[in-house]
């Protein structure tokens, strides 16, 4: 396989949902979708399971996830980075 032809893993950011599990948060992502008859933008959420090895991210923090490998039967995300943490920090 040549280098163009690779696909870089897919990144989202998201908000943390749930940090109740060890290792593993919960991440709820709000997307705009266009209603297919009355052309209105809507907020459609999704949640994904991500991969917390350290346990940095707590709940409300804002992160961005990337797409990994099957790490469990729903875990199929690793976090990257906390973005924004909850309190109001940096």
């Amino acid at each position: 396989m040549s280098e163009e032809s690779r696909k870089e893993p897919l990144t989202i950011m998201g908000v943390v949902y749930s940090d109740k599990m060890e290792k593993t948060i919960t991440v709820q992502v709000t997307r705009p979708v266009k209603h297919p008859l009355y052309g209105k933008y809507i907020k459609r959420q999704t949640r994904y399971y991500a991969h917390d090895e350290e346990g940095l991210a707590r709940q409300g923090d804002r992160v961005l996830i990337r797409q990994a490998r099957p790490l469990s039967k729903k875990k199929r995300w690793r976090l990257v980075e906390v973005l924004r943490k909850a309190g109001g920090g940096s």
